[in-house]
């Protein structure tokens, strides 16, 4: 073209949206203004989508200053661009300031800030902004519902989750497969997967989407005999099955040991579905060999499937090497993991753990100079508990919490009365070479039992206790909670990084097998 004007550089520009265009979306916005044209709110739009699919909040900053000086920060099209590229770049500062420069909000708006607050961790924020959007009188879609839905699923907000099932059924979008799927994810993800079946039966018609959903709680919940039983309803049905549903019924037969049935299903969605398993799938496969105690057949299968550059495998290897005890395959497995991934903090973790559960102290020392040399640093445990609709988060032997005093009592209270009906902390959980009573005083003030303590002084006995940790409960706590629920009568759910734990009457429905 020899005669270029705005409209054809934002035809141009409007081309290159995704993340693998964006970048030159970019460059030609900056072409743009070397010639010398204004940009108008179409060339915004079209540049900001191009900021939010490459994640670059710098660039979109840029932009934003642009927008200030065209006076066009007011613009409803334009603000809700800039919504959406700072909610997906994780600026929530500058989306929630986009947001309130605007006059009119409408639905389109009002979801992109809900969402946004969602998926970035800020769920109150989220339910609040929808609170406000129903306030205005404005009703939600099943896509502001969902997204809402999601972020309690992230964070375990049961509360603010149960708000919105009201929602969602006020709105008339309760029968709505893409509402209620993702109500069975918030239950199931919260710990009360009977809450989370209990909707799923009722829907009237189930998708894939929905199907996996169950199937995934189920497996996560420790209910492998479900998840099968519910992928045998789901073909029955004649709905076909996904690469997601594959990863959630390979993890039930992981847990329940099922090698046969696993190998069984892995060869049934390669052949009759035309599947091609992905390294997720491959690591699931590993896993029911590995928790079956089979390293022979472990590598072998590595070889033949060519699988020995993913980390991901060997971290599912030296998985199973932690809880067999298996030290030759774990260092193994270990040492390519430091080839692979010399930043992973859990691979250090583990081979430690490993070596300290046989006392092999000296090489404990050697892994964790080398995890220091590195530069890695642990996650520290954190545990938290929803109270009255607000989250409290403890770390291990936290003294932080205003009612320290109060929780701490609680918990010599409740260890008195363990204590009378013959328990004795499995001090082998302290992977430290510490003297005996280090070891008990360490276990007797993990974060786990900090947020139970809390619980029980500030809610009902009868209600139940629902915490979350962001790593693997420890086997003393596990069997803690198992003894705690025996002698208060209580329900106690834990949803660890691996799965939930639901203790009642003295057994855990993981039956000790995590």
């Amino acid at each position: 073209m020899t005669d270029r004007d705005l409209v054809s550089w934002n035809a141009l520009l409007s081309g290159f949206h995704d993340f693998e265009t964006g970048d030159q979306g970019l460059r030609i916005f900056d072409q743009i203004l070397v010639e010398g044209f204004k940009p108008n709110m179409y060339t915004f739009v079209s540049v900001l989508r191009s900021c939010a699919s490459l994640l670059d909040v710098c660039f979109g900053k840029q932009v934003h200053t642009h927008i200030i000086k065209n006076s066009l920060d007011g613009n409803d099209f334009v603000g809700t661009a800039l919504i959406d590229m700072y909610a997906k770049s994780r600026c929530l500062e500058g989306a929630d300031v986009a947001f309130n420069r605007l006059t009119n909000k409408d639905l389109f708006t009002w979801t992109v800030i809900i969402a946004g607050f969602a998926q970035n961790g800020q769920e109150e924020k989220a339910v609040k902004c929808l609170v406000q959007m129903l306030r205005e009188d404005i009703k939600p879609n099943e896509f502001t519902l969902a997204s809402c839905l999601s972020g309690c699923s992230r964070v375990a907000a049961l509360g603010n989750g149960q708000q919105l099932h009201s929602v969602a059924i006020k709105s008339g979008h309760f029968g709505d497969v893409f509402v209620a799927s993702a109500l069975v994810d918030m239950y199931g993800k919260c710990g009360c997967i009977e809450d989370a079946e209990a909707i799923f039966k009722g829907l009237f018609s189930r998708d894939t989407v929905s199907w996996n959903t169950i199937i995934s709680g189920y497996s996560q919940h420790g209910q492998g005999e479900k998840a099968l039983e519910a992928f045998r309803m789901m073909l029955d049905e004649g709905i076909v099955p996904d690469e997601i549903t594959y990863l959630g019924i390979l993890a039930a037969c992981s847990y329940m040991g099922l090698v046969e049935e696993g190998k069984k299903l892995f060869n049934l969605m390669c052949k009759d579905y035309g599947i091609t398993p992905s390294i997720e799938h491959h690591a699931c496969m590993v896993d029911i060999l590995g928790r079956a105690g089979k390293f022979s057949e472990v590598d072998v299968y590595i070889e033949e499937m060519k699988l020995s550059q993913y980390s991901l495998v060997w971290e599912t290897v030296l998985g199973s090497c932690k809880l067999h005890g298996n030290v030759e395959v774990g260092k193994r497995a270990a040492e390519r993991l430091f080839e692979l991934e010399p930043k992973m903090a859990s691979s250090y973790i583990l081979l430690s753990n490993i070596f300290a559960a046989k006392g092999m102290w000296d090489d404990v020392r050697s892994t964790r100079a080398l995890m220091s040399t590195q530069g890695v640093k642990k996650e520290p445990g954190c545990s938290w508990v929803e109270v009255d609709g607000q989250v409290h988060v403890f770390t291990s032997q936290d003294g932080s919490h205003p009612k320290t005093r109060e929780i701490y009592a609680k918990l010599e209270e409740l260890g008195q009365k363990l204590a009378s009906r013959g328990y004795i902390p499995k001090t082998e959980n302290v992977l430290h070479n510490v003297s005996n009573k280090e070891k008990v005083e360490n276990l007797y003030y993990h974060s786990e039992r900090l947020a139970l303590a809390f619980a029980f002084i500030s809610t009902n006995p009868v209600k139940p206790i629902r915490i979350f940790k962001n790593l693997r409960i420890c086997g003393d706590c596990h069997d803690f909670m198992k003894h705690v629920t025996d002698i208060t009568n209580s329900e106690i759910f834990v949803r660890d990084i691996k799965r939930f734990h639901h203790f009642r009457r003295g057994i855990c429905s993981c039956q000790d097998n995590w």
